[in-house]
């Protein structure tokens, strides 16, 4: 296998240009999608909230993230990154603003609610960047695209309270410094409308023959593609029942039993429209050289499910972990070495797509899931008597193997199938936010110790998975609108 030659400083190749285009427009949306996180005592202080009424915004600020992932996949496949990148950041902008000018609790729960619709602008770029670099070089890309991307929430947490306690002090306040990344995003969407596109010159954007679901390849995959969307809508109910009268109370008993109607009339809805994207293929079949395994797909979601989803659950909570287990830190101090999780996303993102490049997808995601076990079960063991860098130090190790597995997870995924590539990074990263919210509804019920022993329980089968990943070889094939076939190198 080549060795990858990508140079991040080569701004004289288009394809660097665009990755370093893109990677900021996803680093911008996740500002936009954090922007409120670092502001908590401010926005508490204005609105006179209660600690269930702020958890409750932490679950609003997740919950649309999960079906967003999957919609934004179809846009994508179907109109373009640089379209759906350009209205996911001044859509996104304008509810930024919109937050940070409303006047009740109700009006932020609302458009929290729907700024969760911005964490899909993830998926956006992992197709972009498919589209531009070969396949010695697309894991690292991706890795710079999800690791240099995902720091605008740490850039949020650091610039946001500056801004508001220093900057807008006489000015507005919080609401100026939100308003402010809002304003920026919306520039920087007609900006990226302007100088990006969406594949090489010469080359094809290859789309989907029908939107609204995956095609498979089988019978089988088609009933495994169905059952792989009910852990979706079975944690967007636990998510409702979380936030009803008898847990956080946002929500009436009412409201809660209609959510629960409205999840379950939109999967039969999802499953209409999967089986009418697939119907040709079950009454006819598929031709051999447009076949794909789906086993793929659900491989690379359920170590999705591990890496991004155990991240998000342990950013949340490890600040508060660690001002309780050494009781000598402040607020700040914990906050700051909780930081350290989120800070290895900068180098270990793209290590993992550089080593999934250089050494092979399946050793390579195999190799950082045993990692992430081991790494959790270090932090099972970290208790009042270690010192203090030395659970630094394992907090460091853990995140680096998690991190380094997404990057490996998503160095993968353009290469199944072209033409759905928004969809697949759509279905993972909607696992990833399941992950997430399962994790931290099982931290609800257990001790921090058991919580991090139950992740690397989940590795280990994401690690028995991941043995049954197909390396990648020779080519892939699309089918043009003519119905002719062009071949695509995977190697």
């Amino acid at each position: 296998m080549q060795s990858p030659k990508l140079n991040l400083l080569d701004f004289s190749a288009e394809r660097v240009r665009t990755l370093h285009l893109t990677w900021f427009a996803f680093f911008l949306s996740f500002m936009v999608w954090f922007s409120h996180a670092p502001l908590k005592p401010l926005i508490v202080e204005t609105f006179d909230m209660t600690g269930d009424q702020w958890r409750a915004l932490l679950i609003l600020n997740v919950a649309l993230t999960i079906p967003a992932r999957i919609i934004i996949g179809i846009l994508v496949d179907k109109f373009g990154p640089r379209h759906v990148y350009t209205g996911l950041l001044v859509g996104g902008g304008l509810l930024c603003i919109a937050f940070a000018m409303a006047q009740t609790y109700e009006q932020i729960a609302l458009l929290r609610f729907l700024l969760g619709f911005v964490g899909a602008g993830f998926v956006i770029g992992i197709r972009m960047v498919g589209e531009w670099f070969p396949a010695r070089e697309v894991g690292l890309a991706e890795g710079v695209y999800g690791g240099w991307g995902n720091f605008g929430s740490a850039a949020a947490a650091f610039l946001l309270p500056t801004l508001a306690v220093v900057v807008f002090a006489n000015y507005g306040g919080w609401r100026a410094a939100v308003s402010c990344i809002g304003v920026i995003a919306i520039a920087y969407g007609f900006f990226y409308y302007w100088r990006a596109r969406n594949t090489p010159k010469g080359s094809t954007y290859f789309k989907p023959k029908k939107s609204g679901g995956l095609e498979v390849s089988s019978k089988k995959d088609f009933w495994f593609y169905v059952a792989m969307n009910v852990p979706m809508y079975v944690i967007l109910g636990v998510l409702a029942w979380r936030l009803g009268p008898t847990n956080i109370g946002l929500l009436t008993e009412t409201t809660t039993y209609i959510l629960y109607v409205v999840l379950a009339a939109l999967f039969v809805f999802q499953f209409s429209q999967i089986y009418r994207v697939n119907k040709d293929m079950l009454k006819n079949g598929v031709p051999e050289h447009d076949k794909y395994e789906f086993k793929q797909v659900n491989i690379l979601n359920w170590s999705y499910f591990v890496t991004f989803g155990s991240e998000l659950a342990v950013v949340s909570m490890l600040p508060a972990f660690f001002l309780e287990t050494f009781t000598e830190l402040t607020l700040t101090q914990a906050g700051m070495l909780g930081g350290a999780f989120a800070f290895m996303n900068l180098v270990a993102r793209p290590t993992g797509g550089f080593f999934s490049d250089r050494f092979g997808r399946r050793k390579s995601m195999s190799v950082f899931i045993a990692g992430l076990a081991v790494g959790y079960l270090m932090l099972a063991q970290i208790n009042a008597g270690w010192p203090i860098v030395f659970a630094v130090m394992a907090v460091m190790f853990c995140s680096f193997f998690v991190q380094a597995g997404e990057g490996a997870v998503f160095a993968m995924v353009p290469l199944i199938k072209r033409r759905m590539t928004g969809q697949i990074a759509g279905m993972a990263g909607a696992y990833g936010n399941v992950g997430a919210v399962t994790y931290l509804t099982i931290y609800s019920f257990v001790d921090s110790s058991t919580f991090f022993l139950i992740i690397a329980a989940s590795a280990a089968v994401a690690f028995v998975l991941a043995q049954q990943l197909t390396e990648p070889e020779g080519h892939i094939t699309e089918v043009m609108e003519d119905g002719s076939v062009q071949r695509i190198e995977v190697t």
